[in-house]
C-alpha cells in the first residue's frame, strides 16, 4: 500500500501537520517513535505561553490532546522507530522496525534533543548524578545540592522546579547575564534557593560511582574552583535530530534541515520538514505546530499538483476531497 503522508516524528509539529493532513482526508500514518513519542514536551512541566490555555497546560497532557485531536480526525499512530529512510523518487520508503512504509510524500518532524557538555566522565555519570531532564529525575534529588547549567528558559524553569526537591540549586552560566526571557530569569532570581554562579563553565565531573562535584572555570580569568553538588542538570539547548537525513537533504552547518521559507519544502520533491529538526531560531512549541500546519498544506499541495491525480480513480478521489474541505471552514 502506498500512503499519501507518512509523518516520521510526532510532538506539534508532527501532531499539527497530522491534524491538517487527516482533515483533508489524506489518512496520514504518524511514526511517533516508541520512546519519543510526544517530543521535547513530554519533559516539561507547565507550558505558559501555548495560546488558548489561561492557566496553563502541563507539557504531557497538551501533547495527548493534540494527539488525541489528531486521532479524531482519523490519523493512523503508530509507536515504531525510523531506522532508514529513502526520500528520492516519486514513492518513498520508510523503514522501521516493524517494516517497510511506502508514501507519496514524507513530512520529517523528529525534533531535537539535549545538548551534552562534552566533558570525561559526563556519559559515565549519566544517570548517576547528571541528568538532562529535571521533570524526570527531580524527585531522586531531595534535599541535596543541585547545578543547573544554562542561561536560557529552559535552564531557568529546570531551575524553579528544582526548587521542589533541592535544598540549594546554583545556576552555571558562562556570561553575567541570562539569556532567559524576563518572566523567566524574574522568577529564578526572585527564589531563595537559587544562587548563580557568573562566567562560569563546568570543566570537570568529580566521583567514580555518582557526582560528588564539579569543578568551574571562570571564563573572564581562568580561574578554577571546585563546587560540591550530588546533581547535575544541564540545560544548555538542543543539537536536531537529523542523522536519518544527514547524506539525504541539505542541513545548515549546525544539522537542521534547510526548508525553502516561508514553505516546508525541503530540496526533494515531496519531502517536507517542520518543527525542532527545521528550525535554529525560535524552537517554540507554537512555532514548531505553525510548521507543522504548513508542512501539511505543502504536502497536500505537492499532491493535487502532480502525477498522482492522473488516473480516472485518482480524479474522482481528489475531486471529493476538494470539495469536502471546501465545505470545513479551515481555519
Amino acid at each position: 500500500m502506498i500512503h499519501d503522508v507518512v509523518i516520521v516524528g510526532s510532538g506539534p509539529a508532527g501532531y499539527t501537520a497530522a491534524i491538517y493532513a487527516a482533515r483533508a482526508q489524506l489518512n496520514p500514518v504518524i511514526l511517533a517513535g516508541s520512546v519519543t513519542a510526544g517530543g521535547a514536551l513530554m519533559n516539561t512541566t507547565e507550558v505558559e505561553n501555548y495560546p488558548g490555555f489561561v492557566e496553563g497546560i502541563m507539557g504531557p497532557e497538551l501533547m495527548t490532546q493534540m494527539q488525541e485531536q489528531a486521532e479524531r480526525f482519523g490519523a493512523d499512530i503508530r509507536y515504531e522507530d525510523v531506522t532508514a529512510l529513502e526520500l528520492e523518487g516519486d514513492v518513498k520508503r520508510i523503514t522501521t522496525s516493524d517494516g517497510v512504509y511506502e508514501a507519496r510524500t514524507v513530512i520529517i518532524s523528529t525534533g531535537s534533543e539535549y545538548r551534552h557538555l562534552g566533558i570525561d566522565g559526563e556519559e559515565r555519570l549519566s544517570g548517576h548524578g547528571v541528568s538532562y531532564c529535571a521533570t524526570c529525575d527531580g524527585f531522586f534529588f531531595k534535599d541535596q545540592d543541585i547545578i543547573v547549567v544554562g542561561g536560557g528558559d529552559s535552564a531557568m524553569e529546570e531551575a524553579t522546579f528544582l526548587t521542589r526537591f533541592a535544598r540549594s540549586v546554583t545556576v552555571v552560566h558562562r556570561r553575567d547575564e541570562l539569556r532567559a526571557s524576563a518572566v523567566m530569569a524574574k522568577r529564578a532570581q526572585e527564589d531563595p534557593k537559587i544562587s548563580f554562579a557568573w562566567n562560569s563553565r563546568v570543566v570537570e565531573l568529580d566521583g567514580e560511582d555518582s557526582l560528588t562535584g564539579v569543578t568551574l572555570e571562570d571564563t573572564v580569568t581562568g580561574d578554577r574552583r571546585r563546587l560540591e553538588a550530588t546533581g547535575l542538570f544541564v540545560a544548555i539547548g538542543q543539537v536536531p535530530r537529523s542523522e536519518l537525513v544527514t547524506d539525504v537533504l541539505e542541513l545548515d552547518e549546525a544539522g537542521y534541515i534547510k526548508v525553502e521559507a516561508p514553505s516546508q519544502r525541503t530540496r526533494i520533491p515531496g519531502v517536507f520538514a517542520c518543527g525542532d529538526v527545521a528550525d535554529p531560531t525560535y524552537q517554540q512549541a507554537i512555532t514548531a505546530a505553525g510548521s507543522g500546519c504548513r508542512a501539511a498544506l505543502d504536502a497536500e499541495h505537492y499532491l493535487t499538483s502532480f502525477c498522482f491525480i492522473s488516473a480516472d480513480i485518482r480524479r474522482k478521489e481528489w475531486r471529493v476531497r476538494k470539495i469536502t474541505r471546501t465545505r470545513s471552514a479551515i481555519i
